[in-house]
């Protein structure tokens, strides 16, 4: 019980901060009436973008302890085989820095936008089961609170990321958007008809929405070092 106590108090701690560093949208509320240009900087909108991007998957990580802590006060332990795909299937996203360094060398996918393309193909790929995913914990007996603001949370600094990318697509590489096929939710993601495999199901959305928000995380910060440091980016 003390262990649980401790981790809510961690838990609203670090949701009141994430209300305060949060308060500048992501994207470029200033832009002009075309929506082709935008006044504040590249570095500034690459900076929220990377400080967005890190909040959402520190609070991805919080989801997942609580998570475990409500599985241990239903007498239950899940666990997600090492080595577990959780990224879209059907669309090609690099696993790792090294691969995006590979698929480089391809003159005609320039990196950026590949990394551009990954973190849309990855923020819009999640915006649908975490909404589903916030509506099944709600359903929970005795669900932590804690959890169930995070979940909103996550959902809703998602949606102000992908907007975030978008503005940085038409800033980086001038282009409208990126022509994407978002795939349908895998069977995992799929709403359970037992109680043990809606907990299985909602448990793995948080495992695997965690990974792919580090994935996020990482390829921003690449592209950050990448277009301010350029030369002198030591990122690798």
């Amino acid at each position: 019980m003390k262990k649980t106590t401790v981790l809510q108090v961690c838990v609203a701690f670090v949701l009141c901060s994430l209300q305060a560093v949060t308060g500048s949208p992501v994207d470029c509320p200033d832009q002009d009436t075309a929506g082709t240009s935008c006044t504040i900087s590249l570095e500034k909108l690459l900076e929220r973008a990377v400080q967005h991007a890190e909040l959402i998957y520190r609070v991805s990580e919080e989801s997942k302890l609580l998570f475990d802590e409500m599985l241990i006060s239903f007498g239950m332990n899940l666990h997600i085989p090492e080595g577990t795909m959780c990224a879209p299937k059907t669309v090609p996203v690099p696993m790792s820095k090294s691969e995006i360094q590979q698929i480089s060398s391809f003159l005609f996918f320039p990196q950026d936008k590949w990394i551009l393309h990954s973190v849309l193909i990855l923020a819009q790929f999640w915006i649908n089961p975490l909404v589903d995913l916030q509506a099944s914990l709600e359903n929970y007996e005795n669900a932590p609170s804690a959890l169930l603001n995070r979940s909103k949370w996550m959902s809703t600094k998602l949606i102000s990321l992908e907007q975030g990318i978008l503005v940085l697509i038409r800033q980086i590489l001038g282009e409208g958007s990126l022509a994407l096929e978002v795939p349908e939710e895998t069977t995992d993601l799929l709403v359970s008809s037992t109680t043990f495999e809606t907990l299985r199901k909602d448990y793995s959305a948080i495992y695997c929405f965690r990974k792919d928000a580090h994935k996020m995380q990482t390829f921003l910060k690449l592209l950050k070092c990448r277009q301010i440091d350029k030369e002198n980016c030591t990122f690798f």
